[in-house]
């Protein structure tokens, strides 16, 4: 099994990261230079060749010379890894996650214990920026109610 490929049931379906995005081929037909993931995703050679070598990415097929090809499969987990990303989850806890997806569904149990930590985290975040947000709002009201208080003044 690879690190994008999951089992699926009638009950549920595991995808990487929601439906496919973008204008992506056929699954059969998709293989995907670097520099047409780099257009789809909007990552950068270096990150894709870095996600390859820390074991982010799964083993990439290549072309008889030598060049990397990416199926549907690969940008479905590069969509995963961004949303991961954007989580604030390390980069360590992403290299594991994707090595225990590699290693099987004997795993899931440390799957689901990681996934739940970053949710929690993510809450947590939430929670922070909510009351952030709070604080500007107040200001902002303050900076509004004093500019409409020196505008009657004036007028």
């Amino acid at each position: 099994m690879t690190v994008t490929e999951t089992e699926t049931t009638e009950a549920s379906a595991d995808t990487c990261a929601g439906p496919p995005q973008g204008n992506r081929r056929p699954d059969g037909a998709d293989k995907y230079t670097i520099s047409e993931v780099v257009a789809l995703t909007g990552l950068t050679a270096h990150t894709l060749r870095w996600y390859e070598r820390i074991g982010l990415m799964p083993h990439i097929d290549r072309s008889h010379t030598g060049q990397r090809r990416y199926s549907n499969r690969d940008l479905d987990w590069l969509a995963l890894v961004g949303k991961l990303r954007l989580t604030g989850m390390p980069v360590a806890d992403m290299v594991r996650y994707a090595e225990l997806v590699r290693a099987g569904d004997h795993t899931y149990t440390e799957r689901f214990e990681l996934l739940q930590q970053t949710r929690e985290d993510v809450l947590s975040r939430i929670a922070e920026l909510q009351g952030t947000l709070a604080v500007l709002d107040r200001k902002i009201g303050f900076y509004a109610d004093a500019g409409r208080a020196l505008a009657s003044e004036r007028a």
